[in-house]
């Protein structure tokens, strides 16, 4: 479920003439009882809404007097978010003539056309407040409250991510709050700038159009509605017809690309991307190669697996970002302790609509091809999911199935299309290029048969690759490291720089030399791990024939604990 919340203006949008319609309290009753949560938002003051509508009770949270006052109806604890003006603004105003007037616990409220009046006792009394225009109301209030900073002050006392609501207004007043919903609509009677930046308008006035708005909630969940090009996609990178996006929803994504190809960095800015617009990303990684993810919790290390209740924990408020470190679980434990956590993620993505997406790298260990759900509800729960793998045809065809965006990085992006294609029963793309540039991506959206080339936009931060996996993990066997001396007659194999380094100090002296001296060591880090810092690095050493065969082995030891397995 996208939209876990709708978030409502009282007068003009629930209410005619200060009244709520029966029909329309039943439609929201219904909104309640599909398991979503009803927010007022209204620039009435509190006792004043409790004497025209009694059915606070189906509201999870009021905020009223413009953003001043946060009311929850089920304790009946109110929270006032601002300081009122002083007294001597009001003295001011009745100087003036300002007679209509109301004063909450932070609000002052007048009408049209004591507008000008306001201004005047605002500047005389040398304070910093704002008018806010609601149709003919006139309403004071500090600089900055508003609809929107009470509806934040609702949704973080309630654990939610204005991604999952939908808000509806129809005056001048509503402009901000609604701006900070997930999608905004104006009801018919709105005023015609609000119209103009909505998402959607309904077809019918206040009440009712709030009960057409309720109807296509439930029915399904506004996945019909046409999306904002700018709100609601993600950059992938730039074409030759331009610019690419992905949409935020409703898209699962497989990336795939050989070791070294650019996979990891890609992956780094989407979510960066993602990140940026403030959508909440579980990282599910394997391999400790997140753990430098900026802005990100890292749960789990190489010592302690990652509990689920940590997980769920960490995931608790709505802004944070939460990668799953999983290298101290083994890779038999792997697809069990998943299917743990993403029953419990499934859980919270019924309540709260978060985590917004769900990111697996090294999928080939987490869905490895036997794998399979123990329910239909897990597979069609897998939404908004990111599959990273080497090899798409060690992946479960059940989690493949979901996907409906490829992006393919390196070489031979025809292999890794086929791959898919044959694992899920889906028909390859014709023409798919040769090898890509780093940087380059093709770029596969299989249920619209469309594909294109594009150049990926980078990321921000550069992404520390593999430290984990190359320090502790097991490479693949086409890049492990070979020792075999001058004469061939040993065959000793680094899985990883650690075991690289233990055969490296007890080597006899002619096997080490031997490699040295043909610059086996940093060709291995170039080509193998494509770290070309560190091949630069040893390729020095391999180079100084002036140091002896100890030297060159505490130098190129060092270099690589600096580099890999150091703390970060």
């Amino acid at each position: 479920m996208r939209y876990v919340a709708l978030a409502s203006d009282y007068d003009g949008t629930l209410a005619h003439d200060g009244l709520v319609h029966e029909s329309t309290i039943e439609y929201v009753e219904r909104l309640v009882h599909s398991g979503r949560k009803f927010i007022l938002v209204t620039g009435r003051e509190l006792p004043d809404l409790e004497a025209v509508f009694h059915r606070l009770d189906i509201c999870e949270r009021v905020v009223a007097e413009n953003g001043a006052v946060l009311y929850n109806p089920a304790s009946r604890e109110k929270r006032v978010l601002a300081q009122r003006p002083p007294d001597s603004l009001l003295e001011s105003l009745r100087r003036r003539g300002v007679s209509n007037m109301s004063v909450g616990d932070v609000i002052v409220a007048t009408w049209h056309p004591h507008e000008q009046e306001a201004i005047e006792a605002i500047r005389e009394c040398g304070l910093e407040l704002q008018i806010v225009f609601n149709k003919e109301a006139v309403m004071i209030l500090p600089t900055g409250v508003n609809k929107m900073t009470g509806l934040c002050a609702a949704l973080e006392d309630l654990k939610l991510s204005r991604h999952n609501v939908a808000g509806v207004g129809d005056a001048e007043n509503d402009h901000a709050f609604l701006d900070s919903c997930e999608c905004a609509v104006a009801v018919a009677n709105a005023i015609p700038a609000l119209k103009e930046k909505a998402d959607w308008v309904t077809s019918s006035a206040r009440g009712e159009g709030v009960a057409e708005l309720i109807d296509r909630l439930i029915s399904n969940d506004l996945s019909d509605l046409s999306r904002n090009p700018t709100r609601d996609c993600i950059l992938i990178g730039k074409s030759a017809d331009g610019v690419l996006n992905q949409p935020v929803y409703g898209r699962n994504i497989l990336l795939c690309g050989q070791s070294g190809s650019g996979k990891s960095t890609a992956v780094t800015g989407l979510l960066e991307r993602v990140m940026d617009k403030k959508y909440q990303v579980c990282l599910i990684d394997p391999e400790g190669d997140y753990e430098n993810l900026p802005g990100c919790r890292i749960i789990g290390d190489a010592k302690r697996p990652p509990s689920i209740a940590d997980v769920m924990q960490a995931m608790d408020t709505p802004d944070a970002q939460v990668v799953v470190n999983l290298v101290a679980l083994s890779a038999t434990d792997r697809p069990a302790y998943f299917a743990s956590l993403i029953s419990e993620v499934q859980s919270l993505r019924l309540r709260s609509g978060r985590p917004h997406w769900l990111v697996v790298d090294e999928a080939h260990h987490i869905f490895p091809s036997e794998w399979g759900p123990a329910s239909t509800e897990m597979t069609d729960e897998l939404s908004n999911l990111m599959l990273v793998t080497v090899h798409p045809e060690h992946v479960s065809p059940n989690a493949l199935r979901k996907i409906n965006t490829v992006i393919a990085v390196g070489h031979a992006p025809d292999k890794l299309l086929q791959e898919f294609a044959r694992s899920c029963g889906a028909d390859a793309p014709p023409a798919v290029p040769g090898d890509l540039e780093r940087g380059q991506a093709f770029v596969w959206f299989v249920d619209g048969n469309r594909n294109m080339t594009v150049k990926l936009e980078p990321a921000r931060h550069e992404h520390l690759r593999h430290r984990r996996k190359y320090a502790e993990g097991q490479l693949e066997p086409e890049r492990v490291f070979h020792f075999r001396g001058p004469e061939g007659k040993l065959d000793l194999r680094a899985h990883n720089l650690n075991t690289f380094l233990q055969i490296a100090d007890g080597i006899d002296s002619d096997t080490w030399l031997f490699h040295l001296k043909r610059g086996d060591y940093s060709n291995w880090l170039r080509h193998s791990l494509k770290d070309d810092e560190l091949a630069d690095q040893v390729g020095q050493t391999e180079q100084d024939q002036s140091l002896p065969d100890r030297e060159t082995r505490e130098r190129i030891k060092q270099a690589v604990l600096d580099k890999y397995t150091a703390p970060a």
